[in-house]
């Protein structure tokens, strides 16, 4: 994956290249803008080779483990990349710190220092320049003529392991009953019915698509006139995917020697007024599928199956014509297990000297069909003993999934060559997290402040990042495990397998290791080192000096043995310490002026120095969740920053679980932010904020009354804000937001304090432009009866949380109010003896919650008719936990 190093240093090379000090430097008359010009000259040369030969790169990578010529010329081009990374960071390193010597005597002075690094990088570049063509000739004067297109490729590879999968026995056909059910009343179940039908059964790479699929096929395709069963090339062209189909149903033509018009009508007139099914096995995009649809004729009864990994090509069926294949559960994982290692015994059982080692083998298999299939073959040759079975389990343990479990690694591999090296880069970033950890969408930041994400037309950062997010689980290479109301992901998790071998790429790639705290370790050229032991004394000597980024995730990690590495670390980009037990950074960090990221999350840091405002590329600040109570006044200088999050831990007697800090005069001067939580309410921090126009995400506390009107002032200024959190200085401060302009992108607004019960309306009147309103937070507002009905006005609402917010006795929801919301939580009512729903209301409700309502003593009216609609969950509870208070 030579081209994701390749892609992001192009972009490096670029930035470099229009960086202002290095115009205004080439204009200086002496001889520092001599050498500046030639280091210039070797830059632009490294760029242009560069993109003449990423394209190519990204071609070659699938072949290089079937060529030698090949892989040894990837690997070449990889470590030169490197080295030129570290030219490229060092040249910005001094432009960059040059900038911030103000006083004239400082400047020359550096200058005058800058003369011998510009003049060193530039020799070091041209070296690396001649190194790179002389690959380049190397490669085409042992380059054999077609050997880059070799028949053992991997989409030959991946084929024949997708059709061996078909070839299974029918007591290894385990849970897959009621979706072969499914398939065949949607086949079979209306024959004379004359019309097309597309079904889709889509999931990730080995979760069993192809063999539940050809069990269906098997049964059903003699009920048809003609069947086909075609395996989509990922490099498929029109033509020959045509061809493949006409040569399966079995039409006489020469399709070589056909003209593609010629083709299309042979396949529409051989198929008129004819039953057909057609299987579009593996499939890998949309468009394949819908450039040839138009062949087929619609006149008759015609069923089409696509198998696929992506969930784009899944969404060319309709919702109720689609399977997404999960993994398998544990009964049938076991059964399965059983059947594949015991494929001779009759009873199929473990012999029971085994003990616990099937469990572990099953929970490296993660219930994917494909590999608990893999291992059990393997397991089937050898003897049923202990001894047999642990030395299996341990080369598992310690080798690669490729060596170990052929197979499949070729299928998933498949799917990782297939990203464009933008996602590439994101997707082997997943895999430094350890094992079975639930990847929260903050990771998106961590992809920005890399360098992964560039921007797209009119998007943000942090929409492209997004797009990647959801593009990774709708290939299957990463789990979905929760979205948040706004049906966005919240958390997702990599499978054991696919982490396995995204690892192992990322390890051979030098794109980052996992440090555990065995044996001897040397971190090389590598890039990224994630760390997850707590013994951390090995690394001090592992000469880790070419890292751009260290990820720590253990609690007791002992910082000061990471002192000697982060002394020699000047272009490390991103430090994330978060949940570490430290409550003070060491000095080192603040030498490291192109960090981009600093992760302090859940630590104990209670105090940021000063010196943090030498860090100036930083552009995440993430120190949520600390137990600070302000940030020092250099923050102020941290132009590049974009997200700051900072908060102090409370008690409980207060409104929120955490606190706002107080920031420094000047935080206006951070304009680009688009993230500031949480901030404590003072007239000055109103002021500046009023200037941060940029703002997505902002969350304020400790309001009081004389301090709303500024408040409402500041707000009206932030015209891109998606989510705002007001909280009040106490609960019973009253906040006056009668004058609160909201803007039309706001998605999440959370109120935490009093509000004024006769302006309730006028103040909720206000809302009623806001279209993208999806989640609305209340606590402590006293609403009653008739302040609650103004409500109703917010009609895209799909979260509805009402804390200590309610002092009525009688709830009623007309028809047809709230018609989007799905989730309603009602908690410290203490007067609330009755909810009403009418036929109509809430029709999109599916979970429902009522907490510390003491006098509401039966479930309210008109859920029957809620029930009948969708699964809806309900909760009661009568007295309310003080841990269920939310910020």
């Amino acid at each position: 994956m030579a081209d994701t190093v390749v892609g992001v240093l192009i972009g490096k090379l670029g930035a470099a290249l229009t960086n202002k000090a290095v115009t205004h430097g080439i204009s200086w008359f002496s001889k520092e803008a001599s050498e500046l010009k030639g280091l210039v000259g070797e830059i632009y040369k490294a760029k242009e080779e560069l993109e003449s030969i990423n394209a190519y790169l990204h071609d070659l990578e699938k072949f290089k483990e079937t060529n030698a010529t090949t892989s040894i010329f990837v690997n070449k081009i990889r470590h030169l990349a490197f080295r030129i990374e570290d030219v490229v960071d060092e040249f910005t390193y001094t432009l960059e710190d040059d900038k911030h010597h103000e006083a004239l005597p400082a400047k020359m002075g550096k200058r005058i220092r800058c003369v011998s690094i510009w003049n060193r990088l530039s020799l070091e570049l041209r070296s690396i320049n001649n190194e790179l063509e002389d690959a380049i000739k190397r490669r085409d004067r042992y380059a054999i003529p077609g050997i880059e297109r070799p028949v053992g490729g991997y989409d030959y590879h991946a084929r024949y392991t997708n059709q061996a999968s078909c070839f299974v026995r029918e007591e290894d056909l385990v849970g897959i009953k009621q979706n072969v059910a499914m398939l065949m009343q949607w086949l079979v179940g209306d024959l004379e019915e004359k019309k097309n039908k597309i079904i889709t059964v889509w999931g990730m790479g080995g979760a069993g698509k192809t063999t539940l699929v050809h069990q269906v096929y098997k049964a059903v395709k003699e009920d048809f006139d003609i069947a086909a069963w075609v395996t989509v090339s990922k490099s498929y062209k029109v033509a020959d995917l045509l061809a493949n189909i006409a040569r399966e149903f079995g039409i006489s033509v020469d399709a070589r020697n056909m003209e593609l018009i010629r083709l299309v009508e042979a396949i529409y007139n051989y198929l008129k007024g004819k039953r057909y099914i057609l299987i579009l096995d593996d499939v890998w995009e949309k468009d394949s599928c819908i450039s040839i649809m138009d062949v087929f004729p619609t006149n008759c009864m015609s069923r089409f199956i696509l198998t696929s990994r992506n969930y784009e090509v899944a969404l060319l069926a309709n919702s109720n014509c689609r399977i997404k294949l999960e993994p398998l559960e544990e009964n049938f994982s076991w059964k399965l297990f059983c059947n594949v290692t015991f494929r001779d015994d009759i009873d199929k059982r473990f012999p029971s000297e085994l003990q616990d080692l099937p469990a572990k083998f099953l929970q490296k298999c993660e219930g994917l069909p494909l590999a608990i299939a893999c291992i059990g073959r393997l397991l089937s040759c050898k003897p049923p003993t202990y001894t047999a079975w642990e030395n299996m389990y341990n080369e598992l343990e310690l080798q690669s999934t490729k060596t170990v479990i052929p197979g499949v690694d070729m299928i998933l591999k498949v799917s990782l060559e297939d990203l464009p090296y933008e996602l590439k880069n994101c997707f082997l970033h997943c895999a430094m997290f350890p094992e079975d950890y639930e990847i929260k969408r903050r990771l998106i930041r961590h992809w920005i402040a890399a360098g992964f994400i560039k921007g797209k037309e009119s998007k943000t950062l942090e929409q492209v990042a997004e797009g990647y997010l959801n593009e990774l689980v709708n290939r299957s290479l990463l789990q979905l495990v929760k979205t948040n109301e706004f049906g966005r992901v919240k958390c997702c998790r990599m499978h054991d397998v696919v982490r396995s071998i995204a690892l192992d790429k990322a390890e051979k790639e030098c794109f980052g290791q996992v440090y555990e705290g065995s044996g001897t370790y040397s971190v090389g050229i590598t890039r990224r080192l994630s760390i997850q032991s707590t013994d951390i004394a090995m690394l001090s000597q592992s000469g880790a000096t070419h890292l751009r980024a260290i990820h720590v995730f253990t609690s007791y990690a002992d910082i000061d043995l990471l002192r000697p590495i982060l002394a020699s670390l000047n272009l490390l980009s991103t430090l994330d310490l978060q949940g570490t037990q430290i409550n003070m950074l060491p000095n080192e960090v603040f030498s490291l002026f192109n960090l981009r990221f600093l992760g302090l999350r859940h630590t104990g840091i209670e105090i940021i120095p000063e010196a943090v405002g030498r860090l100036q590329n930083l552009e995440v600040l993430d120190a949520f969740g600390t137990a600070l109570l302000s940030l020092p006044q250099d923050v102020a200088k941290l132009k590049k920053l974009r997200f700051l999050y900072a908060n102090a831990r409370l008690t409980e007697g207060n409104l929120a679980r955490f606190g706002g800090v107080k920031v420094p005069r000047g935080i206006m001067n951070l304009t680009g932010l688009h993230a500031l939580q949480s901030v404590k309410a003072s007239l000055e921090s109103l002021c500046d904020v009023a200037a941060l126009t940029e703002l997505r995400t902002f969350t304020i506390t400790d309001v009081t009354s004389e301090l709303s009107l500024s408040l409402c002032d500041a707000i009206t200024n932030i015209s891109h804000l998606v989510s705002l959190s007001i909280v009040a200085s106490n609960g019973n401060e009253v906040l006056q937001l009668e004058a609160l302009h909201l803007p039309q992108t706001l998605s999440k607004l959370e109120l935490i304090g009093q509000l004024e019960k006769i302006n309730m309306p006028q103040i909720v009147s206000s809302w009623s432009h806001l279209q993208n309103l999806t989640r609305l937070s209340l606590l402590f507002s006293k609403l009653d009866e008739d302040s609650f009905s103004s409500l109703t006005v917010l009609r895209s609402l799909c979260s509805l949380e009402l804390g200590n917010a309610y002092s009525g006795k009688k709830l009623y929801f007309s028809a047809p109010s709230f018609p989007a919301l799905q989730k309603l939580g009602i908690w410290g009512a203490p007067q609330l003896n009755q909810v009403e729903i009418e036929e109509g209301g809430l029709k999109k409700l599916v979970k429902l919650w009522f907490l510390d309502c003491p006098e509401l003593k039966q479930l309210p009216h008109g859920l029957m008719v809620l029930s009948t609609l969708h699964p809806l969950r309900i909760y009661i509870c009568m007295t309310l936990h003080r841990s269920l208070y939310r910020s």
